[in-house]
């Protein structure tokens, strides 16, 4: 994706789609919690089920998505898989993220589309 330091480049011809893609399998809340894990370090996939507090088979299908999106890796120890973040430039981008979320105050949470579910909830 070419980028300039204003934005977009409009002169170039860009496929967006695979920074669509980034952008939605990091767009749900539990593939973002377990993305915050691994940036801590390796884990197994019973260790994150215990931090979340959620089933085997739900945090299963979230690293098997973000596997299958090249954003983690499995390394196998034992009987055991541990799994970690396959690049580190994805922590660039969740700090960015961050630093993008304070300056605009995190007017993201307000918008009627994308925001909390609960603000949208409440405005219905």
């Amino acid at each position: 994706m070419a980028m300039i330091a204003g934005g977009h480049d409009p002169s170039c011809d860009t496929d967006l789609s695979p920074a669509v893609a980034l952008f939605r399998s990091l767009g749900d809340a539990t593939r973002l919690d377990i993305v915050h894990e691994l940036a801590r370090g390796e884990r197994r996939v019973v260790d994150l089920t215990r931090t979340l507090g959620l089933a085997q088979s739900t945090v299963s299908a979230h690293v098997a998505c973000l596997r299958d999106c090249g954003l983690v890796e499995g390394r196998p120890v034992g009987r055991q898989m541990l799994y970690r973040l396959s690049h580190p430039e994805l922590l660039s981008v969740l700090g960015a993220a961050e630093q993008l979320l304070a300056a605009t105050g995190n007017a993201v949470a307000l918008c009627p589309v994308y925001g909390q579910p609960e603000r949208r909830a409440a405005s219905a």
